[in-house]
């Protein structure tokens, strides 16, 4: 059937485009979507923040999932946090820059390792190694608070998910101290830009170059770490059609990227004074530079210094490969599932069309047909698990103690800043559904349930734990959540003998773990 309508021009004609889906609707050529249920947008909040809390649903239904949406995508540069989660953090903080910390941390190094006396010397070691532990308890405790309160959740969803992707563990060399650091000031800030700002201000922080062994890496005394994860993990990915000499020659780029403690400059040849950046702890110092050509993925780079970096960076990121990869985790991510390969496909034009934007790959993800049919099926890992139980119990009330919730993720699997290997943790949530898993979801659901399991308890020898009850049974259970639970559930939750026992059957549901 064909229609042939005189649309003219003016008022008219805008009235009737307007128009136009409804008369087509009416004769049967398009479906009206169907209408969103609060039960959708329930499934919807929950998948794009760190749990669906009643204060934050009333926000979604108010705002209206466009105007919502609009406002995750493209968050304010500052984190929005409550006062009192502000004050928390700013407690937290050490003092100085993270320069001044780290010399400070390794004079204290230094005369623990010159103490002659053996038990002084064990003090002063165990001393050394108590201010880098609490150096990364802080570290953890900051990213929970902003995980659990900033009113930009889809931001701190993606911080964790490019630290994941970007992963450094606590626990080599120094970097429990300078774990904080990087994820407030390398990955946080980038979540929602442009890719490539993400990838260079990955490279550019100590964190990154320690880990993976950059700092070490100088012409004559090739170290390819890094470049070898730059390109598997970070960029393209495996089997994606670089070579072993395409890693070598990265690796011979990226000599001279390390970092600097000292405050003195090196001293450099002439020609190469202008060459010497220093940012921080960064450094690119050109004494230790191949300032050979090299041959990159089919293109010729010609030694000049830090400017070859930036032109391999510019290589990975606009790479088809690249594209596809980083769109394709970011589907898994959020959906708990591999892309069909023309979801994958569709995702990494935008990418490549956008330069990386991550917001617009992102609106384009959220967007899709494969993400709303993804909407109650995965099953959460950890941190989400716990996470989204924390800010159902105690909307409103702001944690004081996020040891508990440390302990806990240690205890299933998913400790911040302790996956040990440069892959991050998995995406696909088969990898949380084993039986021990479960196990210890249904004890952790029962400490959460039945009172305040120590989160109420303010940090300090002689402090005193406030009185605290999770209260799930709430307002927003009443009018919408039950409505999404099956009927062995709710037999389930008919059987419990008090309100603990409710909590702990209500947050070891299958529902809930979806």
């Amino acid at each position: 059937m064909r229609f042939v309508i005189p649309f003219g021009s003016g008022l008219r004609a805008r009235a009737l485009l307007l128009a136009l889906p409804i008369f087509l609707e009416g004769v049967g050529l398009i479906r009206a979507a169907p209408p969103v249920t609060p039960s959708d947008n329930i499934a919807f909040l929950d998948r794009l923040s760190w749990g669906v809390t009643a204060t934050s649903f009333a926000e979604l239904q108010g705002k209206g999932r466009d105007r919502w949406l609009k406002e995750q995508l493209h968050p304010p540069l500052k984190p929005q946090l409550p006062q009192e989660v502000s004050r928390q953090i700013a407690a937290l903080r050490a003092e100085g820059s993270l320069v001044e910390r780290v010399r400070s941390l390794e004079l204290q190094a230094k005369a623990a390792s010159a103490e002659a006396d053996p038990d002084l010397k064990k003090i002063a070691q165990q001393a050394y190694q108590g201010s880098l532990n609490a150096a990364a308890r802080d570290a953890a405790a900051t990213t929970l608070l902003h995980f659990l309160y900033s009113s930009d959740q889809l931001r701190e969803r993606l911080t964790w998910f490019w630290f994941n992707r970007f992963n450094v563990h606590q626990g080599k060399a120094n970097l429990r101290l300078l774990v904080g650091d990087y994820i407030d000031t390398a990955i946080r800030p980038h979540a929602l830009g442009h890719f490539r700002d993400l990838l260079l201000a990955t490279l550019r922080h100590p964190a990154m170059l320690r880990y993976l062994d950059n700092a070490d890496n100088a012409v004559g005394h090739v170290n390819e770490n890094y470049a070898r994860e730059i390109m598997e993990l970070h960029t393209m990915g495996v089997g994606s059609g670089y070579t072993q000499g395409d890693v070598e020659a990265l690796a011979r780029i990226l000599t001279g990227v390390g970092v600097e403690t000292r405050a003195e400059d090196p001293k450099l040849k002439p020609e190469w004074q202008q060459d010497l950046i220093r940012d921080g702890l960064f450094i690119f110092n050109p004494n230790r530079h191949d300032y050979g050509d090299k041959l990159f993925l089919g293109h010729v780079i010609h030694g000049r210094g830090f400017a070859e970096v930036e032109e391999a960076l510019d290589i990975l990121c606009h790479h088809p490969a690249t594209a596809r990869n980083v769109s394709g985790a970011l589907v898994t991510y959020f959906t708990g599932a591999e892309p069909s390969d023309a979801q994958r496909q569709q995702l990494a034009t935008i990418f490549t069309r956008s330069d990386g934007d991550l917001a617009a790959v992102m609106e384009a993800l959220i967007r899709s047909p494969e993400f709303t049919a993804s909407l109650g099926t995965q099953t959460k890992d950890p941190i989400r698990y716990l996470l989204s139980a924390l800010r159902l119990a105690y909307d409103g009330r702001v944690i004081l103690n996020t040891g508990p919730i440390q302990n806990w993720l240690n205890r299933l699997g998913e400790g911040l800043f302790s996956r040990t290997t440069p892959d991050g943790y998995p995406l696909l949530q088969a990898a949380w559904t084993g039986p021990g898993q479960m196990i210890a979801r249904f004890e952790i659901a029962r400490q959460i349930g039945s009172g305040s399991a120590g989160l109420f308890r303010p940090l300090g020898a002689d402090a005193v734990e406030e009185p605290a009850f999770p209260l799930l049974q709430n307002a927003l259970y009443f009018s919408t959540l039950a409505a999404t639970l099956s009927e062995p559930t709710r037999a389930a939750l008919a059987r419990a003998i008090s309100p603990q026992d409710w909590n702990t059957l209500f947050l070891s549901s299958p529902e809930f773990m979806r």
